[in-house]
């Protein structure tokens, strides 16, 4: 029988759904009586047991395991004799063994130890590992095959250690918690059982599954690593600081001044290509994915396709490794020690599909820096970019499981991910000052007004014979003749920093004169990479925080709130100083002085309507927090804004907020600036779009301009005109802004237990996760719920024409991916899970197709018609083009309708209480029905389904 039709990236074909039908039979055959059955689907994952209804809607609504090709898991046996073709598999039962789960899982982490030495010359089989790491793999495979106590079946001492482990990172225990629940289950346990005492004794089990980190010590002044040539020295060479700290004579061990911890990038990669799940998707930007105008994953950008026709030889190869690195600090303590600070590199790889990448599982930290680093960051750098150097040159031989061979893998990194600060940072180029933009440089158009660094001139990226270049008093009283900016090369930067001698401290001494070193402030350690001559490495722009920014200053400025606004006395004297709009200046009676509300400011008892219509805004749970708790009404201020919530206030509550409490001028280009972050943001990009976007901004800051002072144009506002070129040559946003990595730090910050020393336990924690991770990367049971996720179908195929199925977005609800087609329907006794309350859709019923309809949902329209009508009327005729219900329906909302008689308008029946919601329904559709045998009317009733 064949089953190419699991291939089919089209789950709406009759190959596709037959091969459903075919599957679900082949399950009910071989599982007798059984009413739940292990679902396939890309969601579950073989790991959750559904009804045999809902398995087959999830086939229909996530698709199959692409490689779920042999169904062993509900009852194939597999003749190896007879089938060549077929790869090599045990026959299991449904009820998949753990012990022999772990067991694979230990010969993915040493896939050397089960290979013959003698084949060593092959290139399709991997080498023998060294005596340590043979070892390890004796120890593990000797807890492994140890039973938990004598005549358990069940557990192995190390599945039952994996399996508590990792209950307890998921529930955040502490050590000495675990300990008490340990001893507990040892007593529980016949008394010869074989279950460590502790949580050290079980870490020291586990230790070989992990992938350790080194300490490496650095100078008190950030002057250096005693690393390598310097590992064997006690004194600084730069600043003749100790290296150890000054302790009593009798203490035996040297107590080092500062500490760095190292994790090796090299294992951490090839641990990817160890299990037959993660070596299948590092190809996925090669093989599977779709190449058309629409940007989905970073390779669709512009800058990894350069990346590959500058070097062939590295692209030629799917599988060799595209990193981002991102950093940032956080402060472990909280408000108990708010100058300490911790700065952590992680490195991700984009090979990953765009439903796996940027996930914490597949994040991998290299570096933890105890204090914040400044300008001394390349100080730190330096062993990892050593590492980068080498996979780059030389690679490192590494096994594939999914082929069974060795490959080079070689690894080169795109771009850093950071905020603004960190920018300045890693770059070397300050984000501060006159020429604080990193991509316009030495050209960007700045001065000072209101006793700061304003950057205006945005009339340069207009066509150059648009009329606003013409024009002077409603600008800064000039006429704009320049072109835009340049854009800088990879070389031209080269030859400016080989133009500077950068003294160790980070301070810069020119060899010409000054203003040749434009804003350099140090020597960035990523310029020593092989390949940052030929393809400039690019440091993103971070629109998380550029987004709220923006936002700050925008409603500070609006709402005139003290302390945040732009519209202050000395913007208004700076008015007057350039001459321009009289209406702003100062208005002066009597030898006093009085700043008059402008015109894009709102007035006290807008002020006051607006925040009463912010706090009463409740959203979908999921979809963001509780803004409301966030306003103060009496104040006139918001408070506590996190990033997310300033997105979602830009995006949705602000442009409907002030449509009538502001004049018209202001309020659109206000509200296209909150239509670019929305395009801008989503997670589906096309290339036309953003060359729009960056025509839109700039009409929008021009605009701004013609409006708020120049105080108001920030370097954040600055930023704004690059973020479209930034989306173009990165692709969508969300796989290069700092909302997972801070996310990620939240999580690091939970896992302090010793606050003396926060450090040791950050690494030692990352370090048990990333084991436990390796162990549910093979046994997806092990995971967390949110560690698999399915993938969307916009992802797997080209946009496809419409179907009969109707689906538009609401305008109030979140880009999400459109809904798969589908044609089946559980029954109504096993409902399908919902979608998650952030996605909320509007369907038409009238569009939908006649094998949708069934008896529960037939007379589900005829209660919900009957509430239109009078109690008297008949209810409509049913028909087989009657309009019917979706299978994810998981709220209906009945309203009236808007083409009622004028009798049933005036006998209508309310709303039973209990069926009433606690949301507004969106939005409203009618609905034409056809009455009878070929006589058409319009029913009374309009039907509107919530996604929630």
């Amino acid at each position: 029988m064949s089953r190419r039709w699991i291939q089919n990236p089209n789950r709406c074909a009759d190959e596709y759904l037959d091969g459903i039908e075919d599957f679900i039979e082949f399950a009910r055959r071989h599982n007798p009586g059984a009413t739940r059955i292990r679902c396939p689907c890309r969601r579950c994952n073989n790991t959750l047991f559904e009804s045999i209804e809902t398995v087959g809607f999830h086939l229909v609504r996530n698709g199959m395991i692409e490689t779920y090709s042999i169904w062993n898991l509900h009852g194939e046996q597999v003749d190896h004799a007879s089938s060549s073709n077929v790869p090599r598999v045990d026959n299991v039962e449904p009820i998949v063994d753990p012990n022999d789960q772990v067991m694979g899982i230990i010969h993915d982490a040493f896939p050397f130890a089960s290979t013959n030495i003698n084949q060593e010359g092959e290139d399709d089989v991997p080498t023998p590992i060294d005596s340590a790491e043979f070892e390890q793999y004796e120890k593990l495979l000797k807890n492994a095959n140890q039973e938990l106590y004598p005549g358990c079946e069940s557990f192995s001492v190390l599945t039952a250690i994996v399996e508590l482990m990792h209950e307890k990172i998921k529930y955040r225990m502490s050590n000495l918690c675990f300990d008490y629940f340990l001893g507990v289950f040892k007593r529980m346990l016949p008394t010869d059982n074989c279950l460590p005492k502790d949580h050290k004794h079980a870490q020291k089990v586990l230790h070989g599954l992990g992938l350790g980190y080194e300490k490496i010590h650095a100078c008190k002044n950030n002057c250096m690593l005693f690393y390598k040539e310097h590992e064997t020295l006690d004194t600084c060479p730069i600043c003749n600081e100790s290296r150890f700290k000054m302790t009593s004579q009798n203490r035996t061990t040297k107590i080092p001044q500062k500490v760095m911890r190292y994790l090796p990038l090299k294992p951490r990669l090839q641990r990817l290509y160890m299990s037959m799940h993660t070596a299948t998707d590092m190809r996925w930007h090669k093989e599977k994915r779709v190449d058309d105008d629409v940007m989905r994953h970073p390779a669709d950008g512009e800058a990894w396709k350069e990346f590959d026709r500058t070097f062939p030889e590295f692209a030629d190869d799917p599988r060799n490794v595209r990193l981002g690195l991102a950093t940032d600090g956080f402060n472990p303590y909280g408000v108990l020690n708010p100058h300490h600070s911790t700065w952590p590199i992680f490195a991700f790889p984009y090979n990953l599909p765009p439903w796996k990448c940027m996930k914490k599982e597949y994040m991998m930290m290299t570096v933890l820096i105890t204090e914040d680093p400044g300008r001394s960051i390349d100080v730190y750098l330096r062993p990892l970019v050593d590492e980068l150097k080498d996979l780059w040159t030389n690679g490192v031989r590494t096994y594939d499981k999914s082929t069974g061979r060795m490959f080079t893998l070689r690894a080169a990194v795109m771009w850093t991910v950071n905020d603004f600060p960190a920018y300045a940072m890693v770059s070397g180029w300050s984000t501060k000052g006159y020429m604080a933009c990193p991509v316009c440089k030495e050209d960007v158009t700045s001065g000072w007004h209101a006793g700061k660094v304003c950057y205006l001139g945005h009339r340069r990226w207009l066509p150059w014979d648009h009329e606003w270049r013409e024009k002077d008093k409603e600008f800064d009283g000039n006429t704009e003749r320049r072109l835009r900016p340049r854009e800088w090369s990879g070389d031209e930067i080269l030859e400016q920093l080989n133009r500077l001698d950068f003294a160790p401290f980070g301070k810069t001494v020119s060899r010409t004169r000054p203003s040749t070193h434009l804003n350099w402030t140090h020597k960035p350690m990523f310029f020593e990479l092989p390949y940052w001559s030929k393809l400039k490495l690019r440091h993103n722009l971070d629109v998380m925080h550029v987004e709220k920014n923006v936002f700050d200053t925008l409603v500070g400025t609006i709402l005139d709130i003290e302390g945040k606004t732009k519209d202050t006395i000395k913007a208004r004297l700076d008015l007057e100083r350039m001459g321009i709009r009289r209406g702003l200046w100062m208005n002066r009676d009597s030898d006093k002085a009085r700043r008059d509300l402008a015109f894009f400011s709102m007035k006290p008892n807008d002020k006051e309507e607006f925040l009463k219509f912010v706090s009463s805004v409740k959203f979908p749970d999921g979809y963001a927090s509780n803004i409301a708790r966030c306003v103060n009404v009496d104040g006139g201020k918001f408070t506590g804004l996190k990033s997310h919530d300033c997105h979602v206030f830009m995006q949705r509550l602000l442009p409907v907020g002030i449509r009538h409490l502001l004049p018209e001028d202001v309020v659109k280009p206000i509200m296209l600036l909150s239509r670019f972050f929305s395009q801008l943001t989503a997670k589906t990009l096309r290339r036309t779009d953003m060359f729009q976007l960056r025509h839109d901004i700039v009409q929008v800051l021009c605009k701004f301009e013609m409006i708020f002072p120049p105080a108001f144009f920030t370097s954040m506002i600055h930023v704004m005109v690059h973020l479209p070129e930034e989306a173009l040559l990165a692709g969508p946003v969300n796989y290069h802004w700092m909302y997972p990595i801070e996310r990620l730090l939240g999580e690091l910050k939970k896992s302090v237990r010793n606050r003396a020393k926060p450090e040791g336990s950050i690494i030692e924690a990352w370090v048990q996760y990333e084991s436990l991770t390796f162990c549910g990367i093979n046994d997806p049971s092990l995971l967390l719920p949110h560690f698999w996720f399915a993938p969307p179908q916009s992802y797997l195929s080209p946009p496809s024409p419409p179907s009969s199925l109707s689906v538009r977005t609401s305008a109030t609800s979140l880009p999400s991916p459109p809904l798969p087609p589908f044609r089946r329907r559980p029954p109504a006794a096993s409902p399908p899970p919902c979608f998650g309350l952030s996605r909320i859709f509007v369907a038409d019923f009238s569009l939908l197709r006649p094998p949708f309809r069934t008896p529960e949902m037939s007379d589900l329209i005829r209660r919900g018609r009957s509430m239109t009508t009078a109690p008297s009327s008949d209810p409509p005729a049913q028909s087989a083009s009657a309009a019917t219900a979706p299978a994810m329906l998981d709220h209906v909302v009945v309203s009236p309708g808007a083409s009622q008689a004028p009798a049933s308008s005036s006998s209508s029946v309310a709303q039973p209480p209990s069926a009433r919601r606690r949301h507004r329904p969106i939005d409203t559709i009618d609905t034409t029905s056809t009455d009878g045998a070929g006589a058409s009317g319009s029913q009374p009733g309009i039907t509107t389904l919530l996604y929630c």
